[in-house]
């Protein structure tokens, strides 16, 4: 298993693709082959609560993070480009870490995101347009299980 627990019962949950992420209430379970394996809980509305609390982090994002939005908005690279005006090529070199997104589309992609996965983040642009320009928030992403409980997916269309 790619993760660990500590003794605050908080996974350190690296499978989502960044280094910073710890949720409360993942349990450890036998399966039928005698194997030890993870149930976590919610799993979509944990993605969605992870995309939630980067987008509302100070400072710019950095690679994994941008490939964790797009991930989640179900987008390729070539078509996070097009909707940020940017090359597939750039969006690559954004999320291997090779060059940082730009500010401009730094702000773009959390308005974006905010509102096509249903956030309900309650931003307006110039006060996320700062955050993407003030000093990273290097503050771990925790979230808790009554975090999950409360958060809702929105209904298929």
């Amino acid at each position: 298993m790619a993760g660990s627990t500590t003794q605050d019962d908080l996974y350190h949950f690296t499978e989502c693709g960044l280094d910073d992420v710890w949720v409360e209430g993942v349990e450890e379970t036998v399966d039928e082959d005698g194997d030890t394996v993870l149930v976590v809980p919610r799993v979509q509305a944990l993605h969605r609560l992870i995309v939630r609390a980067l987008i509302g982090r100070d400072g710019p994002l950095i690679g994994a993070e941008v490939k964790a939005i797009r991930t989640e908005m179900g987008l390729t690279q070539a078509e996070l480009g097009d909707l940020l005006r940017k090359e597939a090529l750039t969006v690559g070199r954004w999320e291997r870490g090779e060059t940082p997104i730009d500010p401009n589309a730094d702000a773009v992609l959390r308005l974006v995101s905010n509102e096509r996965l249903a956030l309900g983040r309650a931003e307006s642009a110039e006060t996320t347009a700062r955050r993407c320009a003030a000093p990273r928030d290097g503050t771990p992403i925790i979230i808790r299980r009554n975090d999950l409980d409360r958060f809702f997916l929105p209904s298929a269309a």
